[in-house]
């Protein structure tokens, strides 16, 4: 079969660290054998950085390319080869797209002038200021989708806070559609393009640290 490349997050540090405790090495190719079961046996991957993102044990995203007897589902797949091509280190990039998803839908709701700061500049000293701020906006909006992205930016754990704000703008993005077919079809375009903004600030990172030579 022909590689496929695809996406997988490993834990830090760099240049990662697989979820059985072996180190990632660039280059090498590792084989599985026996049976490949989706979300249990085998070299898992998916094909959209922000599909991966869903299933990220930590910040550090490998390129890979997979190959052998590759099993596909909507949102992953899993392979008998992965090789990876270059890992970075996400964690700036993901906080980063979380703020840009959470400033997509900053129009539809009363946002604090605070968490319009923090989204614009990534601040870290009123992070906490601007999180509590979007909660108590949020709650008093019923849970407001647009006011859950901001939560979701401020949020501690980066991967999941841009999962969720890539979702939840992507989601107000489609809320306007009118009847299932159009609906559907909004929901899919907003997704994909968080999918395409999120896998450009990747290859950005990436052309950054080796232009910068950083290990």
């Amino acid at each position: 079969m022909k590689p496929t490349l695809a996406w997988h997050f490993v834990h830090r540090p760099l240049p990662g660290v697989l979820r059985d405790g072996r180190p990632v090495v660039i280059g090498e190719t590792i084989r599985h054998e026996g049976a490949l079961v989706l979300c249990s046996s085998g070299l898992h991957a998916s094909i959209s950085a922000l599909d991966a993102l869903q299933y990220a044990p930590g910040a550090v995203i490998c390129r890979v390319r997979v190959g052998g007897e590759v099993l596909r589902d909507t949102d992953k797949l899993v392979a008998s080869e992965r090789t990876v091509l270059w890992t970075v280190d996400a964690d700036a990039v993901l906080r980063s797209f979380a703020r840009r998803c959470a400033l997509d839908v900053i129009h539809l709701w009363d946002a604090p002038e605070v968490v319009i700061r923090y989204l614009r500049t990534g601040d870290e000293s009123i992070r906490s200021a601007a999180g509590d701020a979007a909660w108590d906006a949020a709650w008093d909006a019923a849970g407001d989708a647009a006011g859950d992205a901001a939560w979701d930016a401020t949020g501690n754990a980066a991967w999941d806070a841009a999962w969720d704000a890539a979702w939840a703008a992507a989601w107000d993005a489609a809320g306007d559609a009118t009847g299932d077919a159009a609906w559907d079809a909004a929901w899919d375009a907003a997704g994909a393009r968080q999918a395409r903004r999120l896998t450009a600030m990747l290859h950005a990172e990436h052309r950054r640290v080796v232009t910068r030579g950083e290990p």
